[in-house]
Protein backbone atom coordinates (compact mmCIF):
# COMPACT_ATOMS: atom_id res chain seq x y z
CA UNK A 1 0.00 0.00 0.00
CA UNK A 2 1.13 3.97 -0.43
CA UNK A 3 1.01 6.29 2.13
CA UNK A 4 -0.30 9.96 1.28
CA UNK A 5 0.47 12.94 2.71
CA UNK A 6 -0.75 16.35 3.05
CA UNK A 7 2.07 18.48 1.82
CA UNK A 8 1.71 22.23 2.96
CA UNK A 9 3.46 23.82 0.90
CA UNK A 10 2.15 23.50 -1.71
CA UNK A 11 -1.46 22.75 -0.72
CA UNK A 12 -2.15 19.40 -1.74
CA UNK A 13 -2.27 15.45 -1.07
CA UNK A 14 0.78 13.97 -2.33
CA UNK A 15 2.22 10.33 -2.94
CA UNK A 16 4.90 10.23 -0.24
CA UNK A 17 8.08 9.36 -1.93
CA UNK A 18 10.76 9.13 0.43
CA UNK A 19 14.13 10.49 -0.71
CA UNK A 20 16.05 7.65 0.64
CA UNK A 21 13.14 4.61 1.11
CA UNK A 22 16.20 3.08 3.92
CA UNK A 23 16.10 5.91 5.50
CA UNK A 24 13.16 8.21 6.49
CA UNK A 25 14.00 11.40 8.03
CA UNK A 26 11.58 13.38 10.13
CA UNK A 27 11.69 16.93 11.84
CA UNK A 28 9.21 18.48 14.08
CA UNK A 29 9.75 22.03 16.56
CA UNK A 30 9.42 20.64 20.10
CA UNK A 31 8.70 22.53 23.31
CA UNK A 32 10.34 25.98 24.45
CA UNK A 33 10.70 24.68 28.74
CA UNK A 34 9.49 27.29 30.64
CA UNK A 35 6.08 26.02 31.84
CA UNK A 36 3.88 23.39 31.54
CA UNK A 37 2.94 22.02 28.29
CA UNK A 38 -0.67 22.69 27.31
CA UNK A 39 -3.27 20.82 25.05
CA UNK A 40 -2.16 22.43 22.08
CA UNK A 41 1.59 20.93 22.29
CA UNK A 42 0.29 18.06 23.10
CA UNK A 43 -1.79 17.58 19.78
CA UNK A 44 1.38 18.33 17.63
CA UNK A 45 3.43 15.88 19.55
CA UNK A 46 0.76 13.02 19.26
CA UNK A 47 -0.41 13.20 15.65
CA UNK A 48 3.46 13.38 14.84
CA UNK A 49 4.37 10.25 17.09
CA UNK A 50 0.85 8.63 15.00
CA UNK A 51 3.12 10.02 11.64
CA UNK A 52 5.97 8.09 12.90
CA UNK A 53 4.32 4.79 13.94
CA UNK A 54 2.75 4.53 10.94
CA UNK A 55 5.43 5.07 8.47
CA UNK A 56 7.28 2.34 10.07
CA UNK A 57 4.78 -0.47 9.40
CA UNK A 58 6.11 0.72 5.63
CA UNK A 59 9.56 1.12 6.36
CA UNK A 60 12.12 -0.73 8.22
CA UNK A 61 14.71 2.64 9.34
CA UNK A 62 12.76 5.95 10.40
CA UNK A 63 14.58 8.62 12.36
CA UNK A 64 12.82 10.82 13.90
CA UNK A 65 13.90 14.40 15.46
CA UNK A 66 12.12 17.13 17.59
CA UNK A 67 14.33 20.03 19.79
CA UNK A 68 14.16 21.29 22.83
CA UNK A 69 14.22 25.32 22.62
CA UNK A 70 16.12 26.08 26.32
CA UNK A 71 17.37 29.52 25.52
CA UNK A 72 14.53 32.18 24.46
CA UNK A 73 13.13 35.69 25.80
CA UNK A 74 10.16 33.15 27.58
CA UNK A 75 12.52 31.65 29.70
CA UNK A 76 14.27 34.57 30.53
CA UNK A 77 11.38 36.59 31.59
CA UNK A 78 10.43 33.14 33.42
CA UNK A 79 13.78 32.87 35.37
CA UNK A 80 13.61 36.65 35.86
CA UNK A 81 9.88 36.57 37.59
CA UNK A 82 11.01 33.20 39.45
CA UNK A 83 14.05 34.27 41.11
CA UNK A 84 15.37 30.75 39.69
CA UNK A 85 18.48 29.97 37.71
CA UNK A 86 17.06 29.56 33.91
CA UNK A 87 19.15 25.66 33.65
CA UNK A 88 16.60 24.52 37.06
CA UNK A 89 13.54 25.92 34.76
CA UNK A 90 14.23 24.33 31.78
CA UNK A 91 15.25 21.33 33.18
CA UNK A 92 12.78 20.59 35.75
CA UNK A 93 10.04 21.42 32.83
CA UNK A 94 11.93 19.38 30.36
CA UNK A 95 11.38 16.81 32.51
CA UNK A 96 8.01 17.23 32.88
CA UNK A 97 7.37 17.54 29.07
CA UNK A 98 8.82 14.11 28.49
CA UNK A 99 6.85 12.62 31.41
CA UNK A 100 3.72 14.27 30.58
CA UNK A 101 3.82 12.71 26.96
CA UNK A 102 4.99 9.19 28.02
CA UNK A 103 1.18 9.50 30.00
CA UNK A 104 -0.22 10.12 26.61
CA UNK A 105 1.92 7.22 24.68
CA UNK A 106 4.16 9.53 22.33
CA UNK A 107 7.24 7.46 21.79
CA UNK A 108 10.43 9.58 22.73
CA UNK A 109 12.25 11.18 19.57
CA UNK A 110 15.27 9.39 18.69
CA UNK A 111 17.09 12.10 19.29
CA UNK A 112 16.04 15.51 21.70
CA UNK A 113 18.51 18.25 20.94
CA UNK A 114 18.80 20.99 23.11
CA UNK A 115 19.18 24.55 21.67
CA UNK A 116 22.24 25.20 24.05
CA UNK A 117 24.25 22.42 23.10
CA UNK A 118 24.22 23.64 19.67
CA UNK A 119 25.46 27.22 19.71
CA UNK A 120 28.61 26.59 18.03
CA UNK A 121 26.73 25.04 15.10
CA UNK A 122 24.19 28.22 14.50
CA UNK A 123 26.96 30.64 14.73
CA UNK A 124 28.63 28.96 12.04
CA UNK A 125 25.49 28.86 9.96
CA UNK A 126 25.39 32.68 10.45
CA UNK A 127 29.04 32.61 9.46
CA UNK A 128 28.17 31.17 6.28
CA UNK A 129 24.90 33.38 5.71
CA UNK A 130 26.58 36.78 5.98
CA UNK A 131 29.41 35.51 3.70
CA UNK A 132 26.86 34.58 1.34
CA UNK A 133 25.41 38.36 2.02
CA UNK A 134 22.38 36.49 3.07
CA UNK A 135 23.09 38.54 6.22
CA UNK A 136 24.09 41.38 7.43
CA UNK A 137 25.53 43.11 10.72
CA UNK A 138 24.50 46.32 12.37
CA UNK A 139 25.26 47.44 15.68
CA UNK A 140 26.28 43.85 17.16
CA UNK A 141 22.91 42.45 15.35
CA UNK A 142 22.92 39.97 12.51
CA UNK A 143 19.66 40.35 10.43
CA UNK A 144 18.56 37.76 7.33
CA UNK A 145 18.00 39.74 4.56
CA UNK A 146 14.68 38.41 3.55
CA UNK A 147 15.16 40.60 0.04
CA UNK A 148 17.72 38.15 -1.21
CA UNK A 149 15.78 34.83 -0.82
CA UNK A 150 14.18 34.69 -3.85
CA UNK A 151 11.27 32.23 -2.70
CA UNK A 152 10.63 34.15 0.42
CA UNK A 153 6.99 33.73 1.33
CA UNK A 154 6.00 30.50 -0.24
CA UNK A 155 5.28 28.42 2.11
CA UNK A 156 2.70 30.96 3.94
CA UNK A 157 1.28 32.56 0.98
CA UNK A 158 1.55 35.90 2.84
CA UNK A 159 1.77 39.23 1.55
CA UNK A 160 4.85 41.89 2.37
CA UNK A 161 2.08 43.56 4.41
CA UNK A 162 1.23 40.30 6.56
CA UNK A 163 5.10 39.32 6.52
CA UNK A 164 5.43 42.52 8.55
CA UNK A 165 2.63 42.35 10.53
CA UNK A 166 3.02 38.87 11.37
CA UNK A 167 6.46 39.09 12.45
CA UNK A 168 7.86 37.93 16.21
CA UNK A 169 10.67 40.72 16.04
CA UNK A 170 9.75 44.75 16.19
CA UNK A 171 11.00 46.66 13.11
CA UNK A 172 13.62 48.31 14.75
CA UNK A 173 15.30 51.79 12.53
CA UNK A 174 18.59 49.32 11.45
CA UNK A 175 16.64 46.59 9.62
CA UNK A 176 16.78 46.87 5.89
CA UNK A 177 13.89 45.63 5.48
CA UNK A 178 10.68 45.76 7.88
CA UNK A 179 10.86 41.91 7.39
CA UNK A 180 13.83 40.73 8.07
CA UNK A 181 14.54 38.64 11.47
CA UNK A 182 17.47 38.33 14.05
CA UNK A 183 19.94 35.55 13.76
CA UNK A 184 22.42 36.99 16.66
CA UNK A 185 21.62 39.76 19.29
CA UNK A 186 23.45 40.82 22.04
CA UNK A 187 22.52 39.99 25.84
CA UNK A 188 21.47 42.25 27.97
CA UNK A 189 22.82 42.20 31.46
CA UNK A 190 22.66 38.83 33.66
CA UNK A 191 21.24 37.39 30.44
CA UNK A 192 23.03 34.02 28.96
CA UNK A 193 25.36 34.79 26.26
CA UNK A 194 27.71 33.32 24.36
CA UNK A 195 30.80 34.16 22.12
CA UNK A 196 30.65 35.02 18.95
CA UNK A 197 32.02 37.18 15.93
CA UNK A 198 30.15 39.86 16.73
CA UNK A 199 30.56 39.91 20.27
CA UNK A 200 28.67 38.43 23.25
CA UNK A 201 25.15 37.43 22.36
CA UNK A 202 22.65 34.67 21.90
CA UNK A 203 21.13 33.21 19.28
CA UNK A 204 17.49 34.65 17.36
CA UNK A 205 14.56 31.36 18.05
CA UNK A 206 14.55 30.98 14.50
CA UNK A 207 18.15 29.45 13.50
CA UNK A 208 17.95 27.30 15.97
CA UNK A 209 15.84 23.97 14.49
CA UNK A 210 17.99 24.98 11.01
CA UNK A 211 20.84 24.05 13.02
CA UNK A 212 20.12 21.05 14.59
CA UNK A 213 17.55 19.93 11.50
CA UNK A 214 21.49 19.83 9.42
CA UNK A 215 23.73 18.34 12.18
CA UNK A 216 20.84 15.62 13.43
CA UNK A 217 19.34 14.72 9.87
CA UNK A 218 20.92 16.33 7.20
CA UNK A 219 19.25 18.65 4.73
CA UNK A 220 17.04 17.58 2.46
CA UNK A 221 15.11 15.58 4.78
CA UNK A 222 11.24 14.02 4.15
CA UNK A 223 9.34 15.77 6.58
CA UNK A 224 9.09 18.67 8.55
CA UNK A 225 6.21 18.69 11.14
CA UNK A 226 4.74 21.15 13.41
CA UNK A 227 1.56 22.99 14.56
CA UNK A 228 -0.22 25.71 11.90
CA UNK A 229 0.73 28.58 13.90
CA UNK A 230 4.44 28.37 13.33
CA UNK A 231 3.73 28.43 9.50
CA UNK A 232 4.95 31.97 9.94
CA UNK A 233 7.40 33.35 10.62
CA UNK A 234 8.95 30.30 12.15
CA UNK A 235 8.82 27.63 9.38
CA UNK A 236 9.05 30.38 6.71
CA UNK A 237 12.28 31.95 8.01
CA UNK A 238 13.85 27.85 8.78
CA UNK A 239 13.18 27.78 4.67
CA UNK A 240 14.72 31.04 3.83
CA UNK A 241 17.98 30.14 6.23
CA UNK A 242 18.65 27.10 5.49
CA UNK A 243 18.50 26.90 1.73
CA UNK A 244 20.39 30.76 1.44
CA UNK A 245 23.25 28.63 2.38
CA UNK A 246 22.64 26.56 -0.89
CA UNK A 247 22.15 29.78 -2.19
CA UNK A 248 19.06 32.11 -3.56
CA UNK A 249 17.55 30.58 -6.35
CA UNK A 250 17.49 27.28 -4.25
CA UNK A 251 14.04 25.67 -4.00
CA UNK A 252 11.99 25.11 -0.37
CA UNK A 253 12.23 21.42 -0.77
CA UNK A 254 15.88 21.60 -0.69
CA UNK A 255 15.31 21.70 2.55
CA UNK A 256 12.25 19.54 3.46
CA UNK A 257 10.56 17.65 0.87
CA UNK A 258 7.02 18.00 2.43
CA UNK A 259 5.32 19.72 5.59
CA UNK A 260 3.47 18.66 7.88
CA UNK A 261 1.52 21.05 9.68
CA UNK A 262 -1.52 20.08 12.55
CA UNK A 263 -4.81 22.59 12.78
CA UNK A 264 -5.22 25.08 15.86
CA UNK A 265 -7.08 23.44 19.57
CA UNK A 266 -9.20 26.10 21.02
CA UNK A 267 -11.64 25.61 24.14
CA UNK A 268 -14.86 25.40 23.88
CA UNK A 269 -14.99 27.67 20.69
CA UNK A 270 -12.31 30.00 21.98
CA UNK A 271 -8.47 30.30 21.36
CA UNK A 272 -6.37 29.64 24.36
CA UNK A 273 -5.41 32.46 26.24
CA UNK A 274 -3.64 33.39 29.87
CA UNK A 275 -6.38 36.44 30.24
CA UNK A 276 -9.03 34.44 29.13
CA UNK A 277 -7.94 31.38 31.33
CA UNK A 278 -9.03 28.68 29.75
CA UNK A 279 -5.78 27.40 28.95
CA UNK A 280 -5.68 23.26 29.32
CA UNK A 281 -2.36 21.71 30.91
CA UNK A 282 -2.04 18.31 29.72
CA UNK A 283 -0.53 17.56 33.45
CA UNK A 284 -3.88 19.07 34.40
CA UNK A 285 -5.78 17.13 32.46
CA UNK A 286 -3.94 13.89 33.15
CA UNK A 287 -5.22 14.48 36.92
CA UNK A 288 -8.58 13.40 36.07
CA UNK A 289 -8.39 11.59 32.60
CA UNK A 290 -6.25 8.97 31.93
CA UNK A 291 -3.45 8.78 28.65
CA UNK A 292 -4.91 7.01 26.97
CA UNK A 293 -8.19 8.79 27.38
CA UNK A 294 -6.17 12.17 26.37
CA UNK A 295 -4.82 10.75 23.06
CA UNK A 296 -7.59 8.86 21.90
CA UNK A 297 -9.50 12.29 21.95
CA UNK A 298 -6.71 13.94 20.43
CA UNK A 299 -7.23 11.28 17.64
CA UNK A 300 -10.70 12.05 17.29
CA UNK A 301 -10.85 14.17 14.51
CA UNK A 302 -8.59 14.85 11.47
CA UNK A 303 -5.09 15.85 12.58
CA UNK A 304 -5.56 19.29 10.04
CA UNK A 305 -8.68 20.36 10.99
CA UNK A 306 -9.26 22.69 14.19
CA UNK A 307 -10.32 20.98 17.15
CA UNK A 308 -12.07 22.08 19.77
CA UNK A 309 -11.37 20.74 23.34
CA UNK A 310 -13.96 19.99 26.26
CA UNK A 311 -14.56 17.16 28.74
CA UNK A 312 -17.62 16.23 26.70
CA UNK A 313 -14.35 14.62 23.65
CA UNK A 314 -12.89 13.47 26.82
CA UNK A 315 -15.86 11.86 28.56
CA UNK A 316 -16.95 10.15 25.24
CA UNK A 317 -13.03 8.96 24.64
CA UNK A 318 -13.31 7.50 28.46
CA UNK A 319 -16.68 5.31 27.62
CA UNK A 320 -15.26 3.99 24.30
CA UNK A 321 -12.03 2.68 26.01
CA UNK A 322 -13.89 1.13 28.97
CA UNK A 323 -16.18 -0.69 26.54
CA UNK A 324 -13.48 -1.47 24.35
CA UNK A 325 -11.91 -2.88 27.34
CA UNK A 326 -14.91 -5.16 28.60
CA UNK A 327 -15.39 -6.72 25.06
CA UNK A 328 -11.67 -7.96 24.77
CA UNK A 329 -12.09 -9.13 28.48
CA UNK A 330 -15.01 -11.21 27.67
CA UNK A 331 -13.48 -12.70 24.59
CA UNK A 332 -9.62 -14.17 25.23
CA UNK A 333 -6.63 -14.70 22.30
CA UNK A 334 -5.70 -18.25 22.36
CA UNK A 335 -3.62 -17.93 18.87
CA UNK A 336 -2.11 -14.86 17.38
CA UNK A 337 -1.13 -14.73 13.52
CA UNK A 338 2.26 -13.12 13.36
CA UNK A 339 0.98 -12.14 9.88
CA UNK A 340 -0.99 -10.22 10.89
CA UNK A 341 -0.25 -7.13 9.09
CA UNK A 342 -0.84 -9.39 5.56
CA UNK A 343 -3.92 -10.13 6.62
CA UNK A 344 -6.63 -8.51 3.79
CA UNK A 345 -8.94 -7.51 7.01
CA UNK A 346 -6.47 -5.42 8.65
CA UNK A 347 -5.92 -3.41 4.29
CA UNK A 348 -9.15 -1.41 5.54
CA UNK A 349 -7.72 -0.12 8.77
CA UNK A 350 -4.46 0.82 7.16
CA UNK A 351 -5.89 2.42 4.07
CA UNK A 352 -6.92 4.86 6.47
CA UNK A 353 -4.26 5.78 7.94
CA UNK A 354 -2.48 5.53 5.22
CA UNK A 355 -4.87 7.98 3.50
CA UNK A 356 -2.96 11.15 4.86
CA UNK A 357 -3.70 9.40 8.56
CA UNK A 358 -7.57 9.73 8.56
CA UNK A 359 -7.85 8.55 11.66
CA UNK A 360 -12.19 9.22 12.02
CA UNK A 361 -11.85 6.93 9.20
CA UNK A 362 -9.55 4.18 11.33
CA UNK A 363 -11.44 4.22 14.43
CA UNK A 364 -14.81 3.87 12.30
CA UNK A 365 -13.14 0.41 11.10
CA UNK A 366 -12.03 -0.29 14.34
CA UNK A 367 -15.48 0.46 15.70
CA UNK A 368 -16.96 -2.10 13.10
CA UNK A 369 -14.57 -4.95 13.89
CA UNK A 370 -15.49 -4.85 17.92
CA UNK A 371 -19.69 -5.08 15.98
CA UNK A 372 -18.22 -7.86 14.33
CA UNK A 373 -16.78 -9.70 17.63
CA UNK A 374 -19.98 -9.01 19.29
CA UNK A 375 -22.16 -10.51 16.33
CA UNK A 376 -19.56 -13.24 15.87
CA UNK A 377 -18.81 -12.64 12.23
CA UNK A 378 -15.12 -13.80 12.07
CA UNK A 379 -13.43 -16.02 14.37
CA UNK A 380 -12.84 -14.77 17.57
CA UNK A 381 -8.91 -14.84 17.60
CA UNK A 382 -8.60 -13.16 14.30
CA UNK A 383 -10.88 -10.21 15.27
CA UNK A 384 -9.46 -9.62 18.91
CA UNK A 385 -5.38 -9.50 16.75
CA UNK A 386 -6.83 -7.73 14.23
CA UNK A 387 -8.07 -5.16 17.14
CA UNK A 388 -5.06 -5.45 19.22
CA UNK A 389 -2.86 -4.82 16.25
CA UNK A 390 -4.50 -1.45 15.19
CA UNK A 391 -4.84 -0.17 19.06
CA UNK A 392 -1.14 -0.74 19.04
CA UNK A 393 -0.31 1.42 15.55
CA UNK A 394 -2.88 3.91 17.45
CA UNK A 395 -0.61 4.05 20.30
CA UNK A 396 -3.23 3.39 22.75
CA UNK A 397 -2.00 0.84 25.47
CA UNK A 398 -5.63 -1.12 26.69
CA UNK A 399 -3.69 -2.91 29.51
CA UNK A 400 -2.39 -0.08 31.01
CA UNK A 401 -5.72 1.46 30.73
CA UNK A 402 -7.20 0.29 34.08
CA UNK A 403 -4.24 0.86 35.95
CA UNK A 404 -3.78 4.20 34.77
CA UNK A 405 -7.84 5.20 35.19
CA UNK A 406 -7.29 3.68 38.87
CA UNK A 407 -4.31 6.08 39.45
CA UNK A 408 -6.35 9.60 38.15
CA UNK A 409 -7.39 11.85 40.99
CA UNK A 410 -11.07 12.35 41.63
CA UNK A 411 -13.01 14.92 42.70
CA UNK A 412 -12.80 14.34 46.04
CA UNK A 413 -9.45 13.21 46.41
CA UNK A 414 -8.76 16.80 44.58
CA UNK A 415 -10.36 18.86 46.92
CA UNK A 416 -8.44 17.20 49.74
CA UNK A 417 -5.34 17.74 48.01
CA UNK A 418 -6.12 21.38 47.76
CA UNK A 419 -7.33 21.61 51.06
CA UNK A 420 -3.92 20.68 51.91
CA UNK A 421 -2.18 23.01 49.97
CA UNK A 422 -4.08 26.00 51.32
CA UNK A 423 -3.46 24.77 55.12
CA UNK A 424 0.38 24.62 53.99
CA UNK A 425 0.40 28.09 52.52
CA UNK A 426 -1.22 29.45 56.15
CA UNK A 427 1.04 28.09 57.96
CA UNK A 428 3.72 29.92 55.81
CA UNK A 429 2.21 33.00 56.12
CA UNK A 430 1.87 32.49 60.06
CA UNK A 431 5.87 31.75 59.78
CA UNK A 432 4.96 27.75 61.13
CA UNK A 433 7.39 26.21 59.03
CA UNK A 434 7.41 22.82 60.41
CA UNK A 435 3.61 22.58 59.60
CA UNK A 436 3.99 23.51 56.35
CA UNK A 437 6.98 21.36 55.87
CA UNK A 438 4.74 18.16 57.79
CA UNK A 439 2.12 19.08 55.03
CA UNK A 440 4.36 19.11 52.16
CA UNK A 441 6.06 15.75 53.33
CA UNK A 442 2.31 14.22 53.49
CA UNK A 443 1.84 15.13 50.22
CA UNK A 444 4.59 13.67 48.93
CA UNK A 445 3.64 10.29 50.06
CA UNK A 446 0.33 10.59 48.35
CA UNK A 447 2.99 11.07 45.13
CA UNK A 448 2.13 14.42 44.80
CA UNK A 449 4.68 17.19 44.20
CA UNK A 450 4.72 20.83 44.60
CA UNK A 451 5.73 23.52 43.11
CA UNK A 452 6.00 27.16 44.67
CA UNK A 453 5.41 29.82 42.00
CA UNK A 454 4.45 33.92 41.36
CA UNK A 455 1.60 32.48 40.40
CA UNK A 456 0.38 30.31 43.68
CA UNK A 457 1.19 26.79 44.38
CA UNK A 458 1.13 24.37 41.75
CA UNK A 459 0.97 20.71 42.13
CA UNK A 460 1.22 17.66 39.62
CA UNK A 461 0.58 13.94 40.01
CA UNK A 462 4.37 12.03 40.66
CA UNK A 463 3.16 8.95 38.50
Amino acid sequence: MTFFIYDSFSREKKKFEPINSNNIRIYACGPTVYSYAHIGNARMSVVTDLLVRVLKTIYSNVKFVSNITDIDDKIIEASISSGKKIQDITEKFHEIYNNDMKSLGVNKPDVQPKATDHINEMIEMIKSLVEKNAAYVVDQHVLFDVSKYKYYGKLSRRTKEEQIAGSRVEVAGYKKNPEDFILWKPSKKNEPSWNSPWGEGRPGWHIECSAMSEKCLGTPFDIHCGGVDLRFPHHENEIAQSCSLIGNDCKPDKFSKYWFHNGFVTVNGEKMSKSIGNIQLVNDILKKYSGNVIRLSLLSSHYRQPMDWSEKILDQSKKTLMRFNKTLEENGVKKKDNNIMKNPHMSEFLEALYDDLNTPKALAVLNGWFEKLKKKDLPNDLIVHLIESAINILGLNLKEEKNNSENVINENKKKVIEKMIEDRQIARQNKDFKKADEIRDKLKKMNILIDDTTEGTKWILND
